[in-house]
């Protein structure tokens, strides 16, 4: 590996962090805002009512998940949706995270929420928009530029 592979590499890595980090925090704040729409057909419903309020699509799936044919036909579907209404699309990894972050707890006696699709919607107020929102669509534009309609980001235990 020559030295510019490496540091292309760290830059990656670090980038990749950043970008997780800001998809946490954007998780946090629009949470506290009730900007949130949990689950596969709870976001089917709002971007079929009102997709201009969607600013971003979370698609959430770990290695285990990888084989469910139909959820894999309900990513696609959303998916050609959320390019056809210019919405943010970010695929990630890391369920238990996203469920830490959310504040899921598997000791509740209820039924656990579907987190495979999450939307987030445009707030009325701007106070939260700067955090982690930018940085999230910054990422997913840079992709689109390099040809990656999907962005990846793992959400890392820490």
């Amino acid at each position: 590996m020559t030295l510019e592979e490496l540091v292309a590499c760290d830059n990656t890595a670090k980038k990749m962090q950043t970008v997780s980090e800001a998809v946490e925090q954007l998780l946090v704040a629009a949470q506290r805002q009730d900007c949130l729409t949990v689950g596969v057909y709870e976001s089917a419903k709002l971007m079929n009512v009102d997709p201009d309020s969607v600013v971003l699509c979370l698609l959430a799936i770990d290695e285990e998940d990888e084989g469910d044919i139909a959820l894999q036909i309900h990513f696609t579907l959303i998916q050609a949706f959320c390019c056809d209404n210019d919405i943010n699309i970010l695929r990630v990894s890391g369920m238990q995270r996203l469920a830490k972050v959310l504040g899921e707890s598997s000791e509740d006696n209820n039924e656990p929420r579907d987190l495979h699709c999450i939307l987030v919607t445009n707030p009325h107020t701007d106070s939260w928009k700067s955090q982690g929102l930018e940085e999230v669509a910054s990422y997913c534009e840079e992709s689109r530029g390099n040809n990656q309609w999907v962005p990846y980001v793992p959400l890392l235990e820490r």
